[in-house]
């Protein structure tokens, strides 16, 4: 069975950004993991390099309109190459495949009585190459969509029938629930289509950046307004309109796209393709915007994420596993430097990296390397079974477009690889002279390891590739049958040393706004003199501990961040006019219920922090070993405010 999964093609008016990025990933992600399963699968991406603003653009960079667009083309094409990703077609609307394609695709709907020619006059915006009627205008004159002025055109065009389409639209979403996902966007669709639609204007004359009509037709002013050209190229990229060769591929099965364009496919290219007579996509996706540090991001902020400085500095599989697992598909995602960090220090570099550090450590001192899954089934039949449930549930959530549903279950096998590790203590059974036992925990957890980094694979496939080849596996659909499907076990094997997959990162490695830069930088410092370890060997004079203001402090409100794991926001009495507000990354060992009118203890002279978007004024002091963390807290009920030391 075949599978097809596209981008949008990106507009080439601006280099990527992180939105082309979280689309692309999760593209990606799709795709390998149809490809894991044995599908075959065609990816398609590409850019949108025809319109009225592209020529301008090219204008005022006093180039060529055509070299503009290849340059701009290329820097897409460029970055996604050096991320990996493994598209099947890289499509340019300046092709001349996809240009005859839409030749034949319009010249089918002028024959059908689709498409007519007539007069257009109302208000067109540049920017989001749409005309809107007079009532969706902000202020009689300003875009709907992006808020720039409009002009008053008027000219000749050619249109296509919308309206015929209005009715045959909304039945088909009611026959098809899943076909707008996720099901919340569906509302805004047909409530826009029950507004009335009206007929679409698919040519323009004022400008000669576009697609020529088919010569048929014979009507050299006019080229083919943007939405009809760049809808297209999910069709011609198969071939359509000329050999065809893999329409078999068609329809696709999911478009993913940004929410801002939504409308256009979701009820301009059903129509487009009815009208074709050609089956519709069976789902349309619609992913959120990402702002920064809470705030929309904008060039005139200095906040932009550049995905290829991310990359840089952190790795491109680490922003891959940052995106995916961050925001619920469909809603809007925050990128903050801190949160980004603390995911690759806890998830991947503690729960991942540590694990495989262990298995390389417990077998050279136990078993010489050597791994034996023999003893496994007899000793661990509980960790097993519990892991291979979680296995099985993995597919249901990818289907339904929940990335972060899937790697949040898929890190619970990692959770119980590091929980029979503490509960089962090898070293102990070695001492005992339990050596069976002993050794088959290791390959318990070595076994957890290769079955999860299995279904890893699509999210971050060059660090599993590395953890497979430390297993001596493959990952590939013959090791997702046997490990996954068949629940099978790893066969005697010597694990590879290799140097740690994620090392801790300690303070932001991009430059940040200030003061938020200073901020970010001392504050983790001081969480782990407070909060983990003592450092013996920086001892500090008394005048120095006594520059920290400690105070016994009393919660009075306590609530979860949304869209945390660690998070929760708390108001804190200290005695002051009104309660500080802390953020806390405590939410994994303690309630928000749990919190109110409990007391605590807090670090009352830090700086001003912003996390998640949200101020933090003061920290919590608390303890943490391998059994988990607790607050530091007054052995009895002190006064609020009351100072510490």
């Amino acid at each position: 069975m075949s599978k097809y999964v596209t981008t949008p093609i990106y507009y080439v008016n601006g280099e990527a950004h992180i939105g082309h990025a979280y689309t692309t990933f999760i593209t990606d992600t799709v795709a390998r993991y149809e490809r894991l399963k044995g599908e075959e699968t065609f990816f398609l991406t590409g850019t949108d390099e025809h319109g009225q603003k592209i020529e301008e653009s090219a204008k005022k960079n006093n180039k060529p309109t055509q070299q503009f667009a290849d340059e701009i083309s290329a820097t897409f094409k460029n970055l996604w190459d050096e991320f990996e990703i493994s598209y099947d077609k890289f499509i340019r609307t300046t092709d001349a495949d996809h240009k005859a394609g839409v030749q034949k695709a319009f010249e089918r709907m002028y024959n059908k009585g689709d498409i007519y020619k007539d007069f257009y006059e109302g208000h067109y915006c540049v920017s989001c190459e749409t005309f809107f009627p007079e009532t969706q205008l902000e202020d009689g004159e300003f875009c709907p969509d992006c808020g720039r002025s409009t002009s008053v055109i008027k000219e000749e065009s050619y249109f296509f029938k919308l309206s015929n389409y209005e009715q045959k639209l909304l039945d088909y979403y009611e026959a098809h629930p899943d076909f707008i996902l996720p099901r919340s966007r569906a509302n805004e669709v047909i409530n826009f289509v029950k507004g009335g639609l009206r007929d679409l204007s698919v040519t323009r004359t004022s400008f000669s950046w576009g697609v020529k009509m088919p010569e048929s037709i014979n009507d050299d002013k006019h080229v083919m307004y943007v939405w009809l050209d760049a809808l297209m190229n999910y069709i011609t990229a198969l071939g359509y309109g000329k050999d065809e060769a893999k329409m078999d591929f068609w329809p696709a099965d999911i478009h993913f796209v940004g929410k801002d364009i939504l409308r256009f496919h979701a009820i301009y290219w059903p129509a487009f393709l009815m009208s074709l007579d050609l089956p519709l996509p069976k789902h349309i996706a619609a992913h959120g915007w990402w702002t920064r540090d809470g705030e929309k991001m904008s060039k005139s902020k200095g906040n932009v994420v550049h995905p290829k400085e991310v990359a840089d500095a952190y790795g491109v599989e680490n922003l891959r596993y940052f995106m995916m697992r961050e925001v619920p598909f469909g809603q809007d995602g925050d990128f903050s430097q801190r949160a980004f960090i603390d995911r690759i220090n806890s998830e991947l570099s503690n729960d991942l990296g540590n694990l495989l550090n262990r298995i390389i450590g417990m077998s050279g001192k136990y078993s010489a390397f050597v791994i034996d899954s023999k003893d496994v089934q007899k000793y661990h039949e509980k960790e097993i079974t519990a892991a291979n449930e979680i296995l099985d549930n993995l597919d249901a959530f990818m289907q339904n477009i929940q990335p972060h549903r899937y790697l949040e279950e898929l890190w619970k096998i990692f959770g119980i690889a590091n929980k029979a590790i503490e509960e089962h203590a090898p070293w102990a059974k070695m001492k005992e002279g339990k050596e069976d036992m002993a050794l088959a925990t290791v390959a318990l957890v070595a076994n957890l390891l290769a079955k999860a980094s299995v279904m890893l694979h699509p999210f971050m496939p060059k660090t599993t590739n590395k953890i497979a080849s430390a297993l001596s596996f493959t990952i590939d659909t013959k090791s997702y049958e046997d490990l996954v499907l068949n629940k099978n076990l790893l066969e005697t094997f010597t694990i590879e040393k290799i140097p740690p997959l994620f090392p801790r990162i300690e303070e932001p490695l991009m430059p940040e706004e200030q003061p938020k830069q200073e901020v970010k930088k001392e504050q983790p410092k001081k969480e782990q003199k407070v909060e983990t370890k003592k450092e013996e060997d920086n001892l500090i004079e008394i005048g120095q501990f006594f520059e920290t203001s400690l105070k016994v402090g009393t919660v009075v409100e306590a609530t979860e961040v949304p869209k945390s794991k660690k998070l929760l926001l708390l108001q804190v009495d200290l005695g002051e006019e009104k309660p500080r507000q802390i953020v806390a990354g405590i939410k994994e060992f303690y309630s928000a219920e749990s919190l109110v009118n409990t007391q605590v203890c807090v670090v009352a002279n830090l700086k001003p922090a912003k996390l998640m978007g949200h101020l933090s004024e003061g920290m919590l002091l608390a303890a943490k070993d391998e059994d988990g963390l607790a607050l530091v807290r007054p052995e009895k009920p002190k006064k609020s405010g009351t100072p510490i030391g």
